[in-house]
């Protein structure tokens, strides 16, 4: 059964980091693999993903938010008899934030679709870096706008 983990060390703080996580509309520049992201990652919350190349989108809800810290996302077949479960895990590190995002899948029918999930691990780089990348350079401006208040 596939696993697909991706951890990035960011220099900013978890707020910001959420943040930036939260701006699904900026997924697709991280992203190469993903065309447009739509809806909303509030509490309770759905979102629908489409990917290059495939014509069904998947469509997600929001199982766990707790701000700053965890951000999970599941969908699959009806009676949970197919379940991807992505999540994004944002701990305190240093001065910064490890960021990890991770894909299982559950259900009888995981072992036979787990066979056909194409290597994902290459997208989920591509995202965690992609975000480290805004997350930086929106503390970085974050930062900048401080220090002229300051003069």
């Amino acid at each position: 059964m596939p696993t697909f983990e991706a951890t990035a060390d960011v220099a900013a703080p978890p707020s910001t980091v959420w943040t930036t996580l939260l701006e699904t509309s900026r997924w697709p520049s991280w992203d190469p693999h993903l065309e447009s992201v739509a809806g909303s990652l509030d509490p309770d919350g759905r979102v629908e993903i489409r990917v290059r190349g495939t014509s069904r989108p998947f469509r997600l809800r929001v199982t766990e938010h707790r701000p700053g810290e965890r951000l999970v996302l599941a969908g699959g077949m009806p009676l949970g008899l197919f379940v991807g479960t992505r999540t994004y895990a944002l701990v305190p590190s240093g001065a910064g934030t490890r960021v990890t995002m991770r894909e299982t899948y559950t259900g009888p029918l995981a072992g036979l679709i787990g066979r056909s999930v194409p290597d994902l691990q290459p997208s989920f780089d591509a995202f965690v870096q992609g975000l480290r990348a805004d997350a930086e350079a929106a503390a970085g401006s974050v930062q900048s706008a401080g220090s002229e208040e300051q003069r």
